[in-house]
C-alpha cells in the first residue's frame, strides 16, 4: 500500500480499533497489525462514559453498542462492613440530560466487536490479524516502514505515521527512546463474570454497585444486556505478572474480604463464582510519552491509569479523537501533527490519573477515616457528587465532531 496518506495502527483493541475508524473519517487509510489470531472474547467488563459515549456516538456506534450494552441508572455505593447504602449517584435520564451522552457497561469484547465490525465495513481500513510487529525505520522522508511477522511470513507496511496502541506491555513504548516502563501498582484487580439468574433481585438492576471497604472493594454491573454480571475485586498485593487471564484461587481473594472487615452479603457474592481471573495493576512511571518523529502511543500505550474513575478504555477513546483530529488536519507534517496530539492530551491525562489516584486512597479508607468519608458524601448527596464529575464526562473533542461533520 502506497504511503501517502496511509497510517499504520499496531494493536487492534479498544484503542487502535477507534484510532482506525476515526482516522477514516479524517481522511485518511489505515492497516491494523494484530499480533493475535482472532479477537477472542478476553478481558472484563467496561463502563462506558458520557466522554467515551461523545466519541463512540460521532463515529455512529450508540445503537450497536446499546443492543449489547446496559445504560446504568445509577452508581450505588455501599459500605463494605454493613453492606448498607451510604448513597446513589444518579445516571440514566439524569446523566445522559446533564452530559448530552448515556452511561453505559458492555463486555469489553463486546465492544471490541463492535468496532472490529464498523472496521471491517469501512473499505479504508485493513484489518491485518495474526501480525507481530518487530521493528520500524524512519527514513528522511518521513516515511515509517513497519515489519512484522506472520508466522514465517515478513510483512512489511510503509505510511505516513505509525500509531503504537499495543497496550500496557507495549512492545513498541519499549522501542521509542526516551520511555520508562509502567511501574507496578501493588493491585490486583480479580474478575469473574456471573449468571444474573441466580443473584438476588437488588444486584440485577441496571445499576453499578460500588462496596468500599478495607484495603479493597469491589463492583458490580450488568453486561451482555444483562444476562451476565461482572464482578471486579481490587485488592491490596504485591503480585505482578504479565497478562490479563491469570487463574485466581477463590479463598485466596477472600482471605483479603475477612468476615470482620466484610459483610457477609459481599462474601457470599465473591463465593459465587466457579472462576477467577486476575491481572496486575501498573500505572504510568512518569510524565506521558513523547513519541518520534512520525511515531506515537495511544492508549494503555501511553498512559496505563489506575481503575478507581473506571477510566482507561475513556482515555483510549478520547485519544484516539484527538489524534485522528489532529493527523487528519496536519497529514502533510504528521511528526509535528503526532506532537501536536501529544501536548493536547498531556494535561487531561495528567489530570485523569491524579483523581483516579486519589478516588483509589478515599477508596481504601478504613476506621474513623471510613466513617468520616461515609458520612461526607452522604451528607453531599448523589446530585452534588455527580456535578464534582462534570469535568470528566462533559470531554469533547471539537475538532474531532467538526471533522466528521464536514465528512458526513
Amino acid at each position: 500500500m502506497a504511503a501517502s496518506r496511509h497510517v499504520i495502527v499496531a494493536g487492534a483493541g479498544v484503542a487502535g480499533l477507534t484510532a482506525a475508524l476515526a482516522l477514516v473519517r479524517a481522511g485518511l487509510r489505515v492497516t491494523v497489525l494484530e499480533r493475535a489470531e482472532e479477537l477472542e472474547e478476553t478481558g472484563a467488563g467496561i463502563q462506558l462514559a458520557p466522554n467515551a459515549m461523545h466519541v463512540l456516538d460521532a463515529l455512529g456506534l450508540r445503537e450497536r453498542l446499546r443492543a449489547a450494552a446496559t445504560a446504568s441508572q445509577a452508581i450505588r455505593v455501599m459500605a463494605g462492613r454493613s453492606a448498607r447504602e451510604i448513597l446513589r449517584i444518579p445516571l440514566g435520564v439524569r446523566a445522559e440530560w446533564r452530559y448530552g451522552a448515556p452511561f453505559l457497561t458492555i463486555h469489553r469484547a463486546d465492544l471490541q466487536a463492535t468496532l472490529a465490525d464498523a472496521a471491517h465495513a469501512e473499505h479504508n481500513i485493513s484489518l491485518k490479524l495474526g501480525v507481530e510487529v518487530t521493528d520500524f525505520t524512519v527514513h528522511d522522508a518521513g516515511i515509517v516502514t513497519v515489519l512484522g511477522r506472520r508466522g514465517r511470513q515478513m510483512i512489511e507496511e510503509r505510511g505516513l505515521a505509525l500509531i503504537g496502541a499495543d497496550g500496557v506491555w507495549s512492545a513498541l513504548r519499549q522501542r521509542l527512546s526516551r520511555q520508562q516502563p509502567p511501574r507496578p501498582a501493588r493491585r490486583t484487580a480479580w474478575r469473574a463474570l456471573l449468571p444474573s439468574g441466580g443473584i438476588p433481585d437488588e444486584f440485577r438492576a441496571p445499576l453499578v454497585h460500588l462496596w468500599l471497604g478495607q484495603d479493597s472493594h469491589l463492583v458490580l454491573y450488568p453486561v451482555k444486556g444483562g444476562a451476565l454480571l461482572n464482578m471486579v475485586a481490587i485488592v491490596e498485593e504485591d503480585w505482578n505478572e504479565p497478562g490479563w487471564s491469570a487463574p485466581g484461587e477463590r479463598n485466596a481473594l477472600l482471605r483479603h474480604f475477612a468476615r470482620w472487615t466484610w459483610a457477609d452479603e459481599v462474601r457470599d457474592l465473591l463465593a459465587m463464582p466457579r472462576q477467577w481471573l486476575k491481572w496486575a495493576l501498573y500505572e504510568s512511571s512518569g510524565a506521558s510519552p513523547r513519541g518520534d518523529g512520525p511515531t506515537t502511543l495511544i492508549g494503555d500505550a501511553a498512559h496505563p491509569i489506575l481503575p478507581f474513575l473506571a477510566q482507561g478504555a475513556g482515555l483510549a477513546i478520547e485519544d484516539a479523537a484527538v489524534l485522528a483530529a489532529m493527523l487528519g488536519k496536519n497529514s502533510d507534517n504528521p511528526a509535528a501533527a503526532l506532537r501536536r496530539y501529544e501536548a493536547a492530551r498531556r494535561a487531561r491525562v495528567a489530570r485523569v490519573q491524579n483523581a483516579s489516584r486519589r478516588q483509589g486512597r478515599i477508596y481504601g479508607m478504613t476506621g474513623p477515616e471510613a466513617l468520616v468519608r461515609n458520612f461526607a458524601i452522604q451528607a453531599m448527596g448523589g446530585e452534588k457528587l455527580l456535578s464534582r464529575y462534570d469535568w470528566l464526562y462533559s470531554w469533547r473533542a471539537p475538532q474531532f465532531a467538526e471533522a466528521l461533520s464536514r465528512s458526513s
